[in-house]
């Protein structure tokens, strides 16, 4: 692995799931209040209202802030049917508020998208795990399993194609059968930046995951369009969703640059982006996978009527 891979590694697990619910642990920042979106009743708004839009929140985004108990409180009271990339043990808790989980990580090890499909030197283990992510998601009867190509580390882009291709073809079988979609996500390899781009991850274009996708040729097999990486990459935003609509089995947002707040600090217009995914007629979730800058309420309610077309 290059220094730079090396680096992003390091700097990935840094933050991952896990040490983000250790800081939550540890941190004055659960103590945050509701603010000004919180009610007489101190609950939060609902900020979902025209159900046109079915709206997910990332989990390791909000961490830091809340437990998962109160993100499932506030997540249902601002309108969000979901909270997502939480693992197996947290599926009883989302049942009990009346959420899914709409997209589940795929129970590799932190950080789970250096190691992917692109290298057979780890489909054992990678296929292993997703088996695992599928096979909870059935119990439950939540809809997808992320999925990811892996890092270059020297791996033609050809070559990685065709691998994630074979080790995908081993797998997607069993999601068939238990009726549960895997999501493989683009990420940007521009931004050297802890968690708001990926230097070295080999699905780093929109055609490239596709192709792949399109090779593997299953209904369970989707794209994971991730709005914020897709506009570092590729921009055109709109055509795209356009042209692989039939393919896209998940949304995330996040404003650019900075992986922040969907504001009036970024450029990705969001309303126009969602009325199209709309008009689309898609069907599935869009998860808020931002990381806050300020009040963590603030701004996923905020994101949450953005996006509410």
């Amino acid at each position: 692995m290059s220094k730079e891979n090396k680096s992003q590694v390091r700097t990935a697990d840094s933050i991952s799931r896990r040490n983000m619910l250790r800081m939550a642990a540890g941190t004055g920042a659960a103590a945050l209040t509701l603010g000004s979106y919180a009610t007489v009743g101190g609950e939060p708004k609902r900020a979902a209202t025209r159900g046109r839009i079915n709206h997910s929140v990332a989990a390791w985004c909000f961490a830091p802030y809340w437990d998962i108990d109160k993100m499932c409180r506030i997540s249902k009271q601002l309108g969000c049917k979901s909270i997502e990339l939480v693992g197996p043990g947290d599926f009883a808790t989302l049942k009990k508020h009346g959420l899914v989980c709409a997209l589940a990580p795929n129970g590799m090890p932190d950080p789970p998208f250096v190691k992917g499909f692109n290298d057979p030197k780890h489909h054992e283990m990678v296929i292993a795990k997703t088996r695992e992510s599928i096979d909870a998601c059935a119990e439950y009867k939540f809809p997808s399993v992320i999925a990811f190509t892996g890092f270059r580390e020297n791996i033609q882009d050809d070559i990685g194609a065709k691998d994630c291709v074979n080790g995908l073809k081993k797998i997607i079988g069993h999601a068939e059968k238990k009726k549960v979609n895997i999501c493989l996500e683009i990420l940007n390899s521009r931004v050297a930046v802890e968690m708001k781009g990926h230097p070295g991850y080999q699905g780093d274009h929109t055609d490239y995951c596709m192709d792949i996708i399109k090779q593997v040729g299953s209904p369970r097999m989707k794209l994971l369009f991730d709005i914020y990486h897709v506009q570092i990459m590729d921009g055109d935003v709109i055509s795209r969703i356009r042209q692989y609509k039939d393919y896209i089995g998940h949304y995330h947002t996040a404003g650019n640059p900075g992986r922040g707040e969907l504001d009036d600090k970024q450029e990705i217009n969001y309303p126009p982006i969602m009325r199209e995914i709309v008009k689309t007629g898609y069907k599935g979730y869009v998860g808020h996978e931002f990381v806050p800058t300020r009040d963590p309420l603030e701004g996923l309610a905020e994101a949450v009527a953005l996006c509410d077309v």
